[in-house]
């Protein structure tokens, strides 16, 4: 098994890249703090697609209450990576 920085690191490589293609913009501007909403104009569509990318691609199950507390780019990889198999 690989080191959790290793894991968490290509966690967030999956959601960057998600919301580079989606949101059709530059995954350089894409970080840890980077807010959804704020920074990223992500709508509740947008936010909906990457909690199924997210619950497909790792197995976790995300509840809408916990989707509304992550604010951040950096929250949504914790969140994985803390429930990922």
């Amino acid at each position: 098994m690989s080191a959790a920085g290793t894991d968490r690191a290509a966690i967030f490589a999956k959601v960057r890249d998600h919301l580079a293609t989606e949101l059709e913009l530059d995954p350089a501007e894409i970080d840890d703090g980077t807010h959804f909403r704020e920074d990223l104009d992500a709508d509740s569509l947008d936010l909906y697609e990457l909690v199924m990318e997210l619950e497909d691609t790792y197995g976790v199950a995300m509840s809408d209450e916990e989707a509304s507390r992550i604010h951040t780019v950096g929250a949504a990889v914790d969140f994985v990576a803390e429930r990922a198999a």
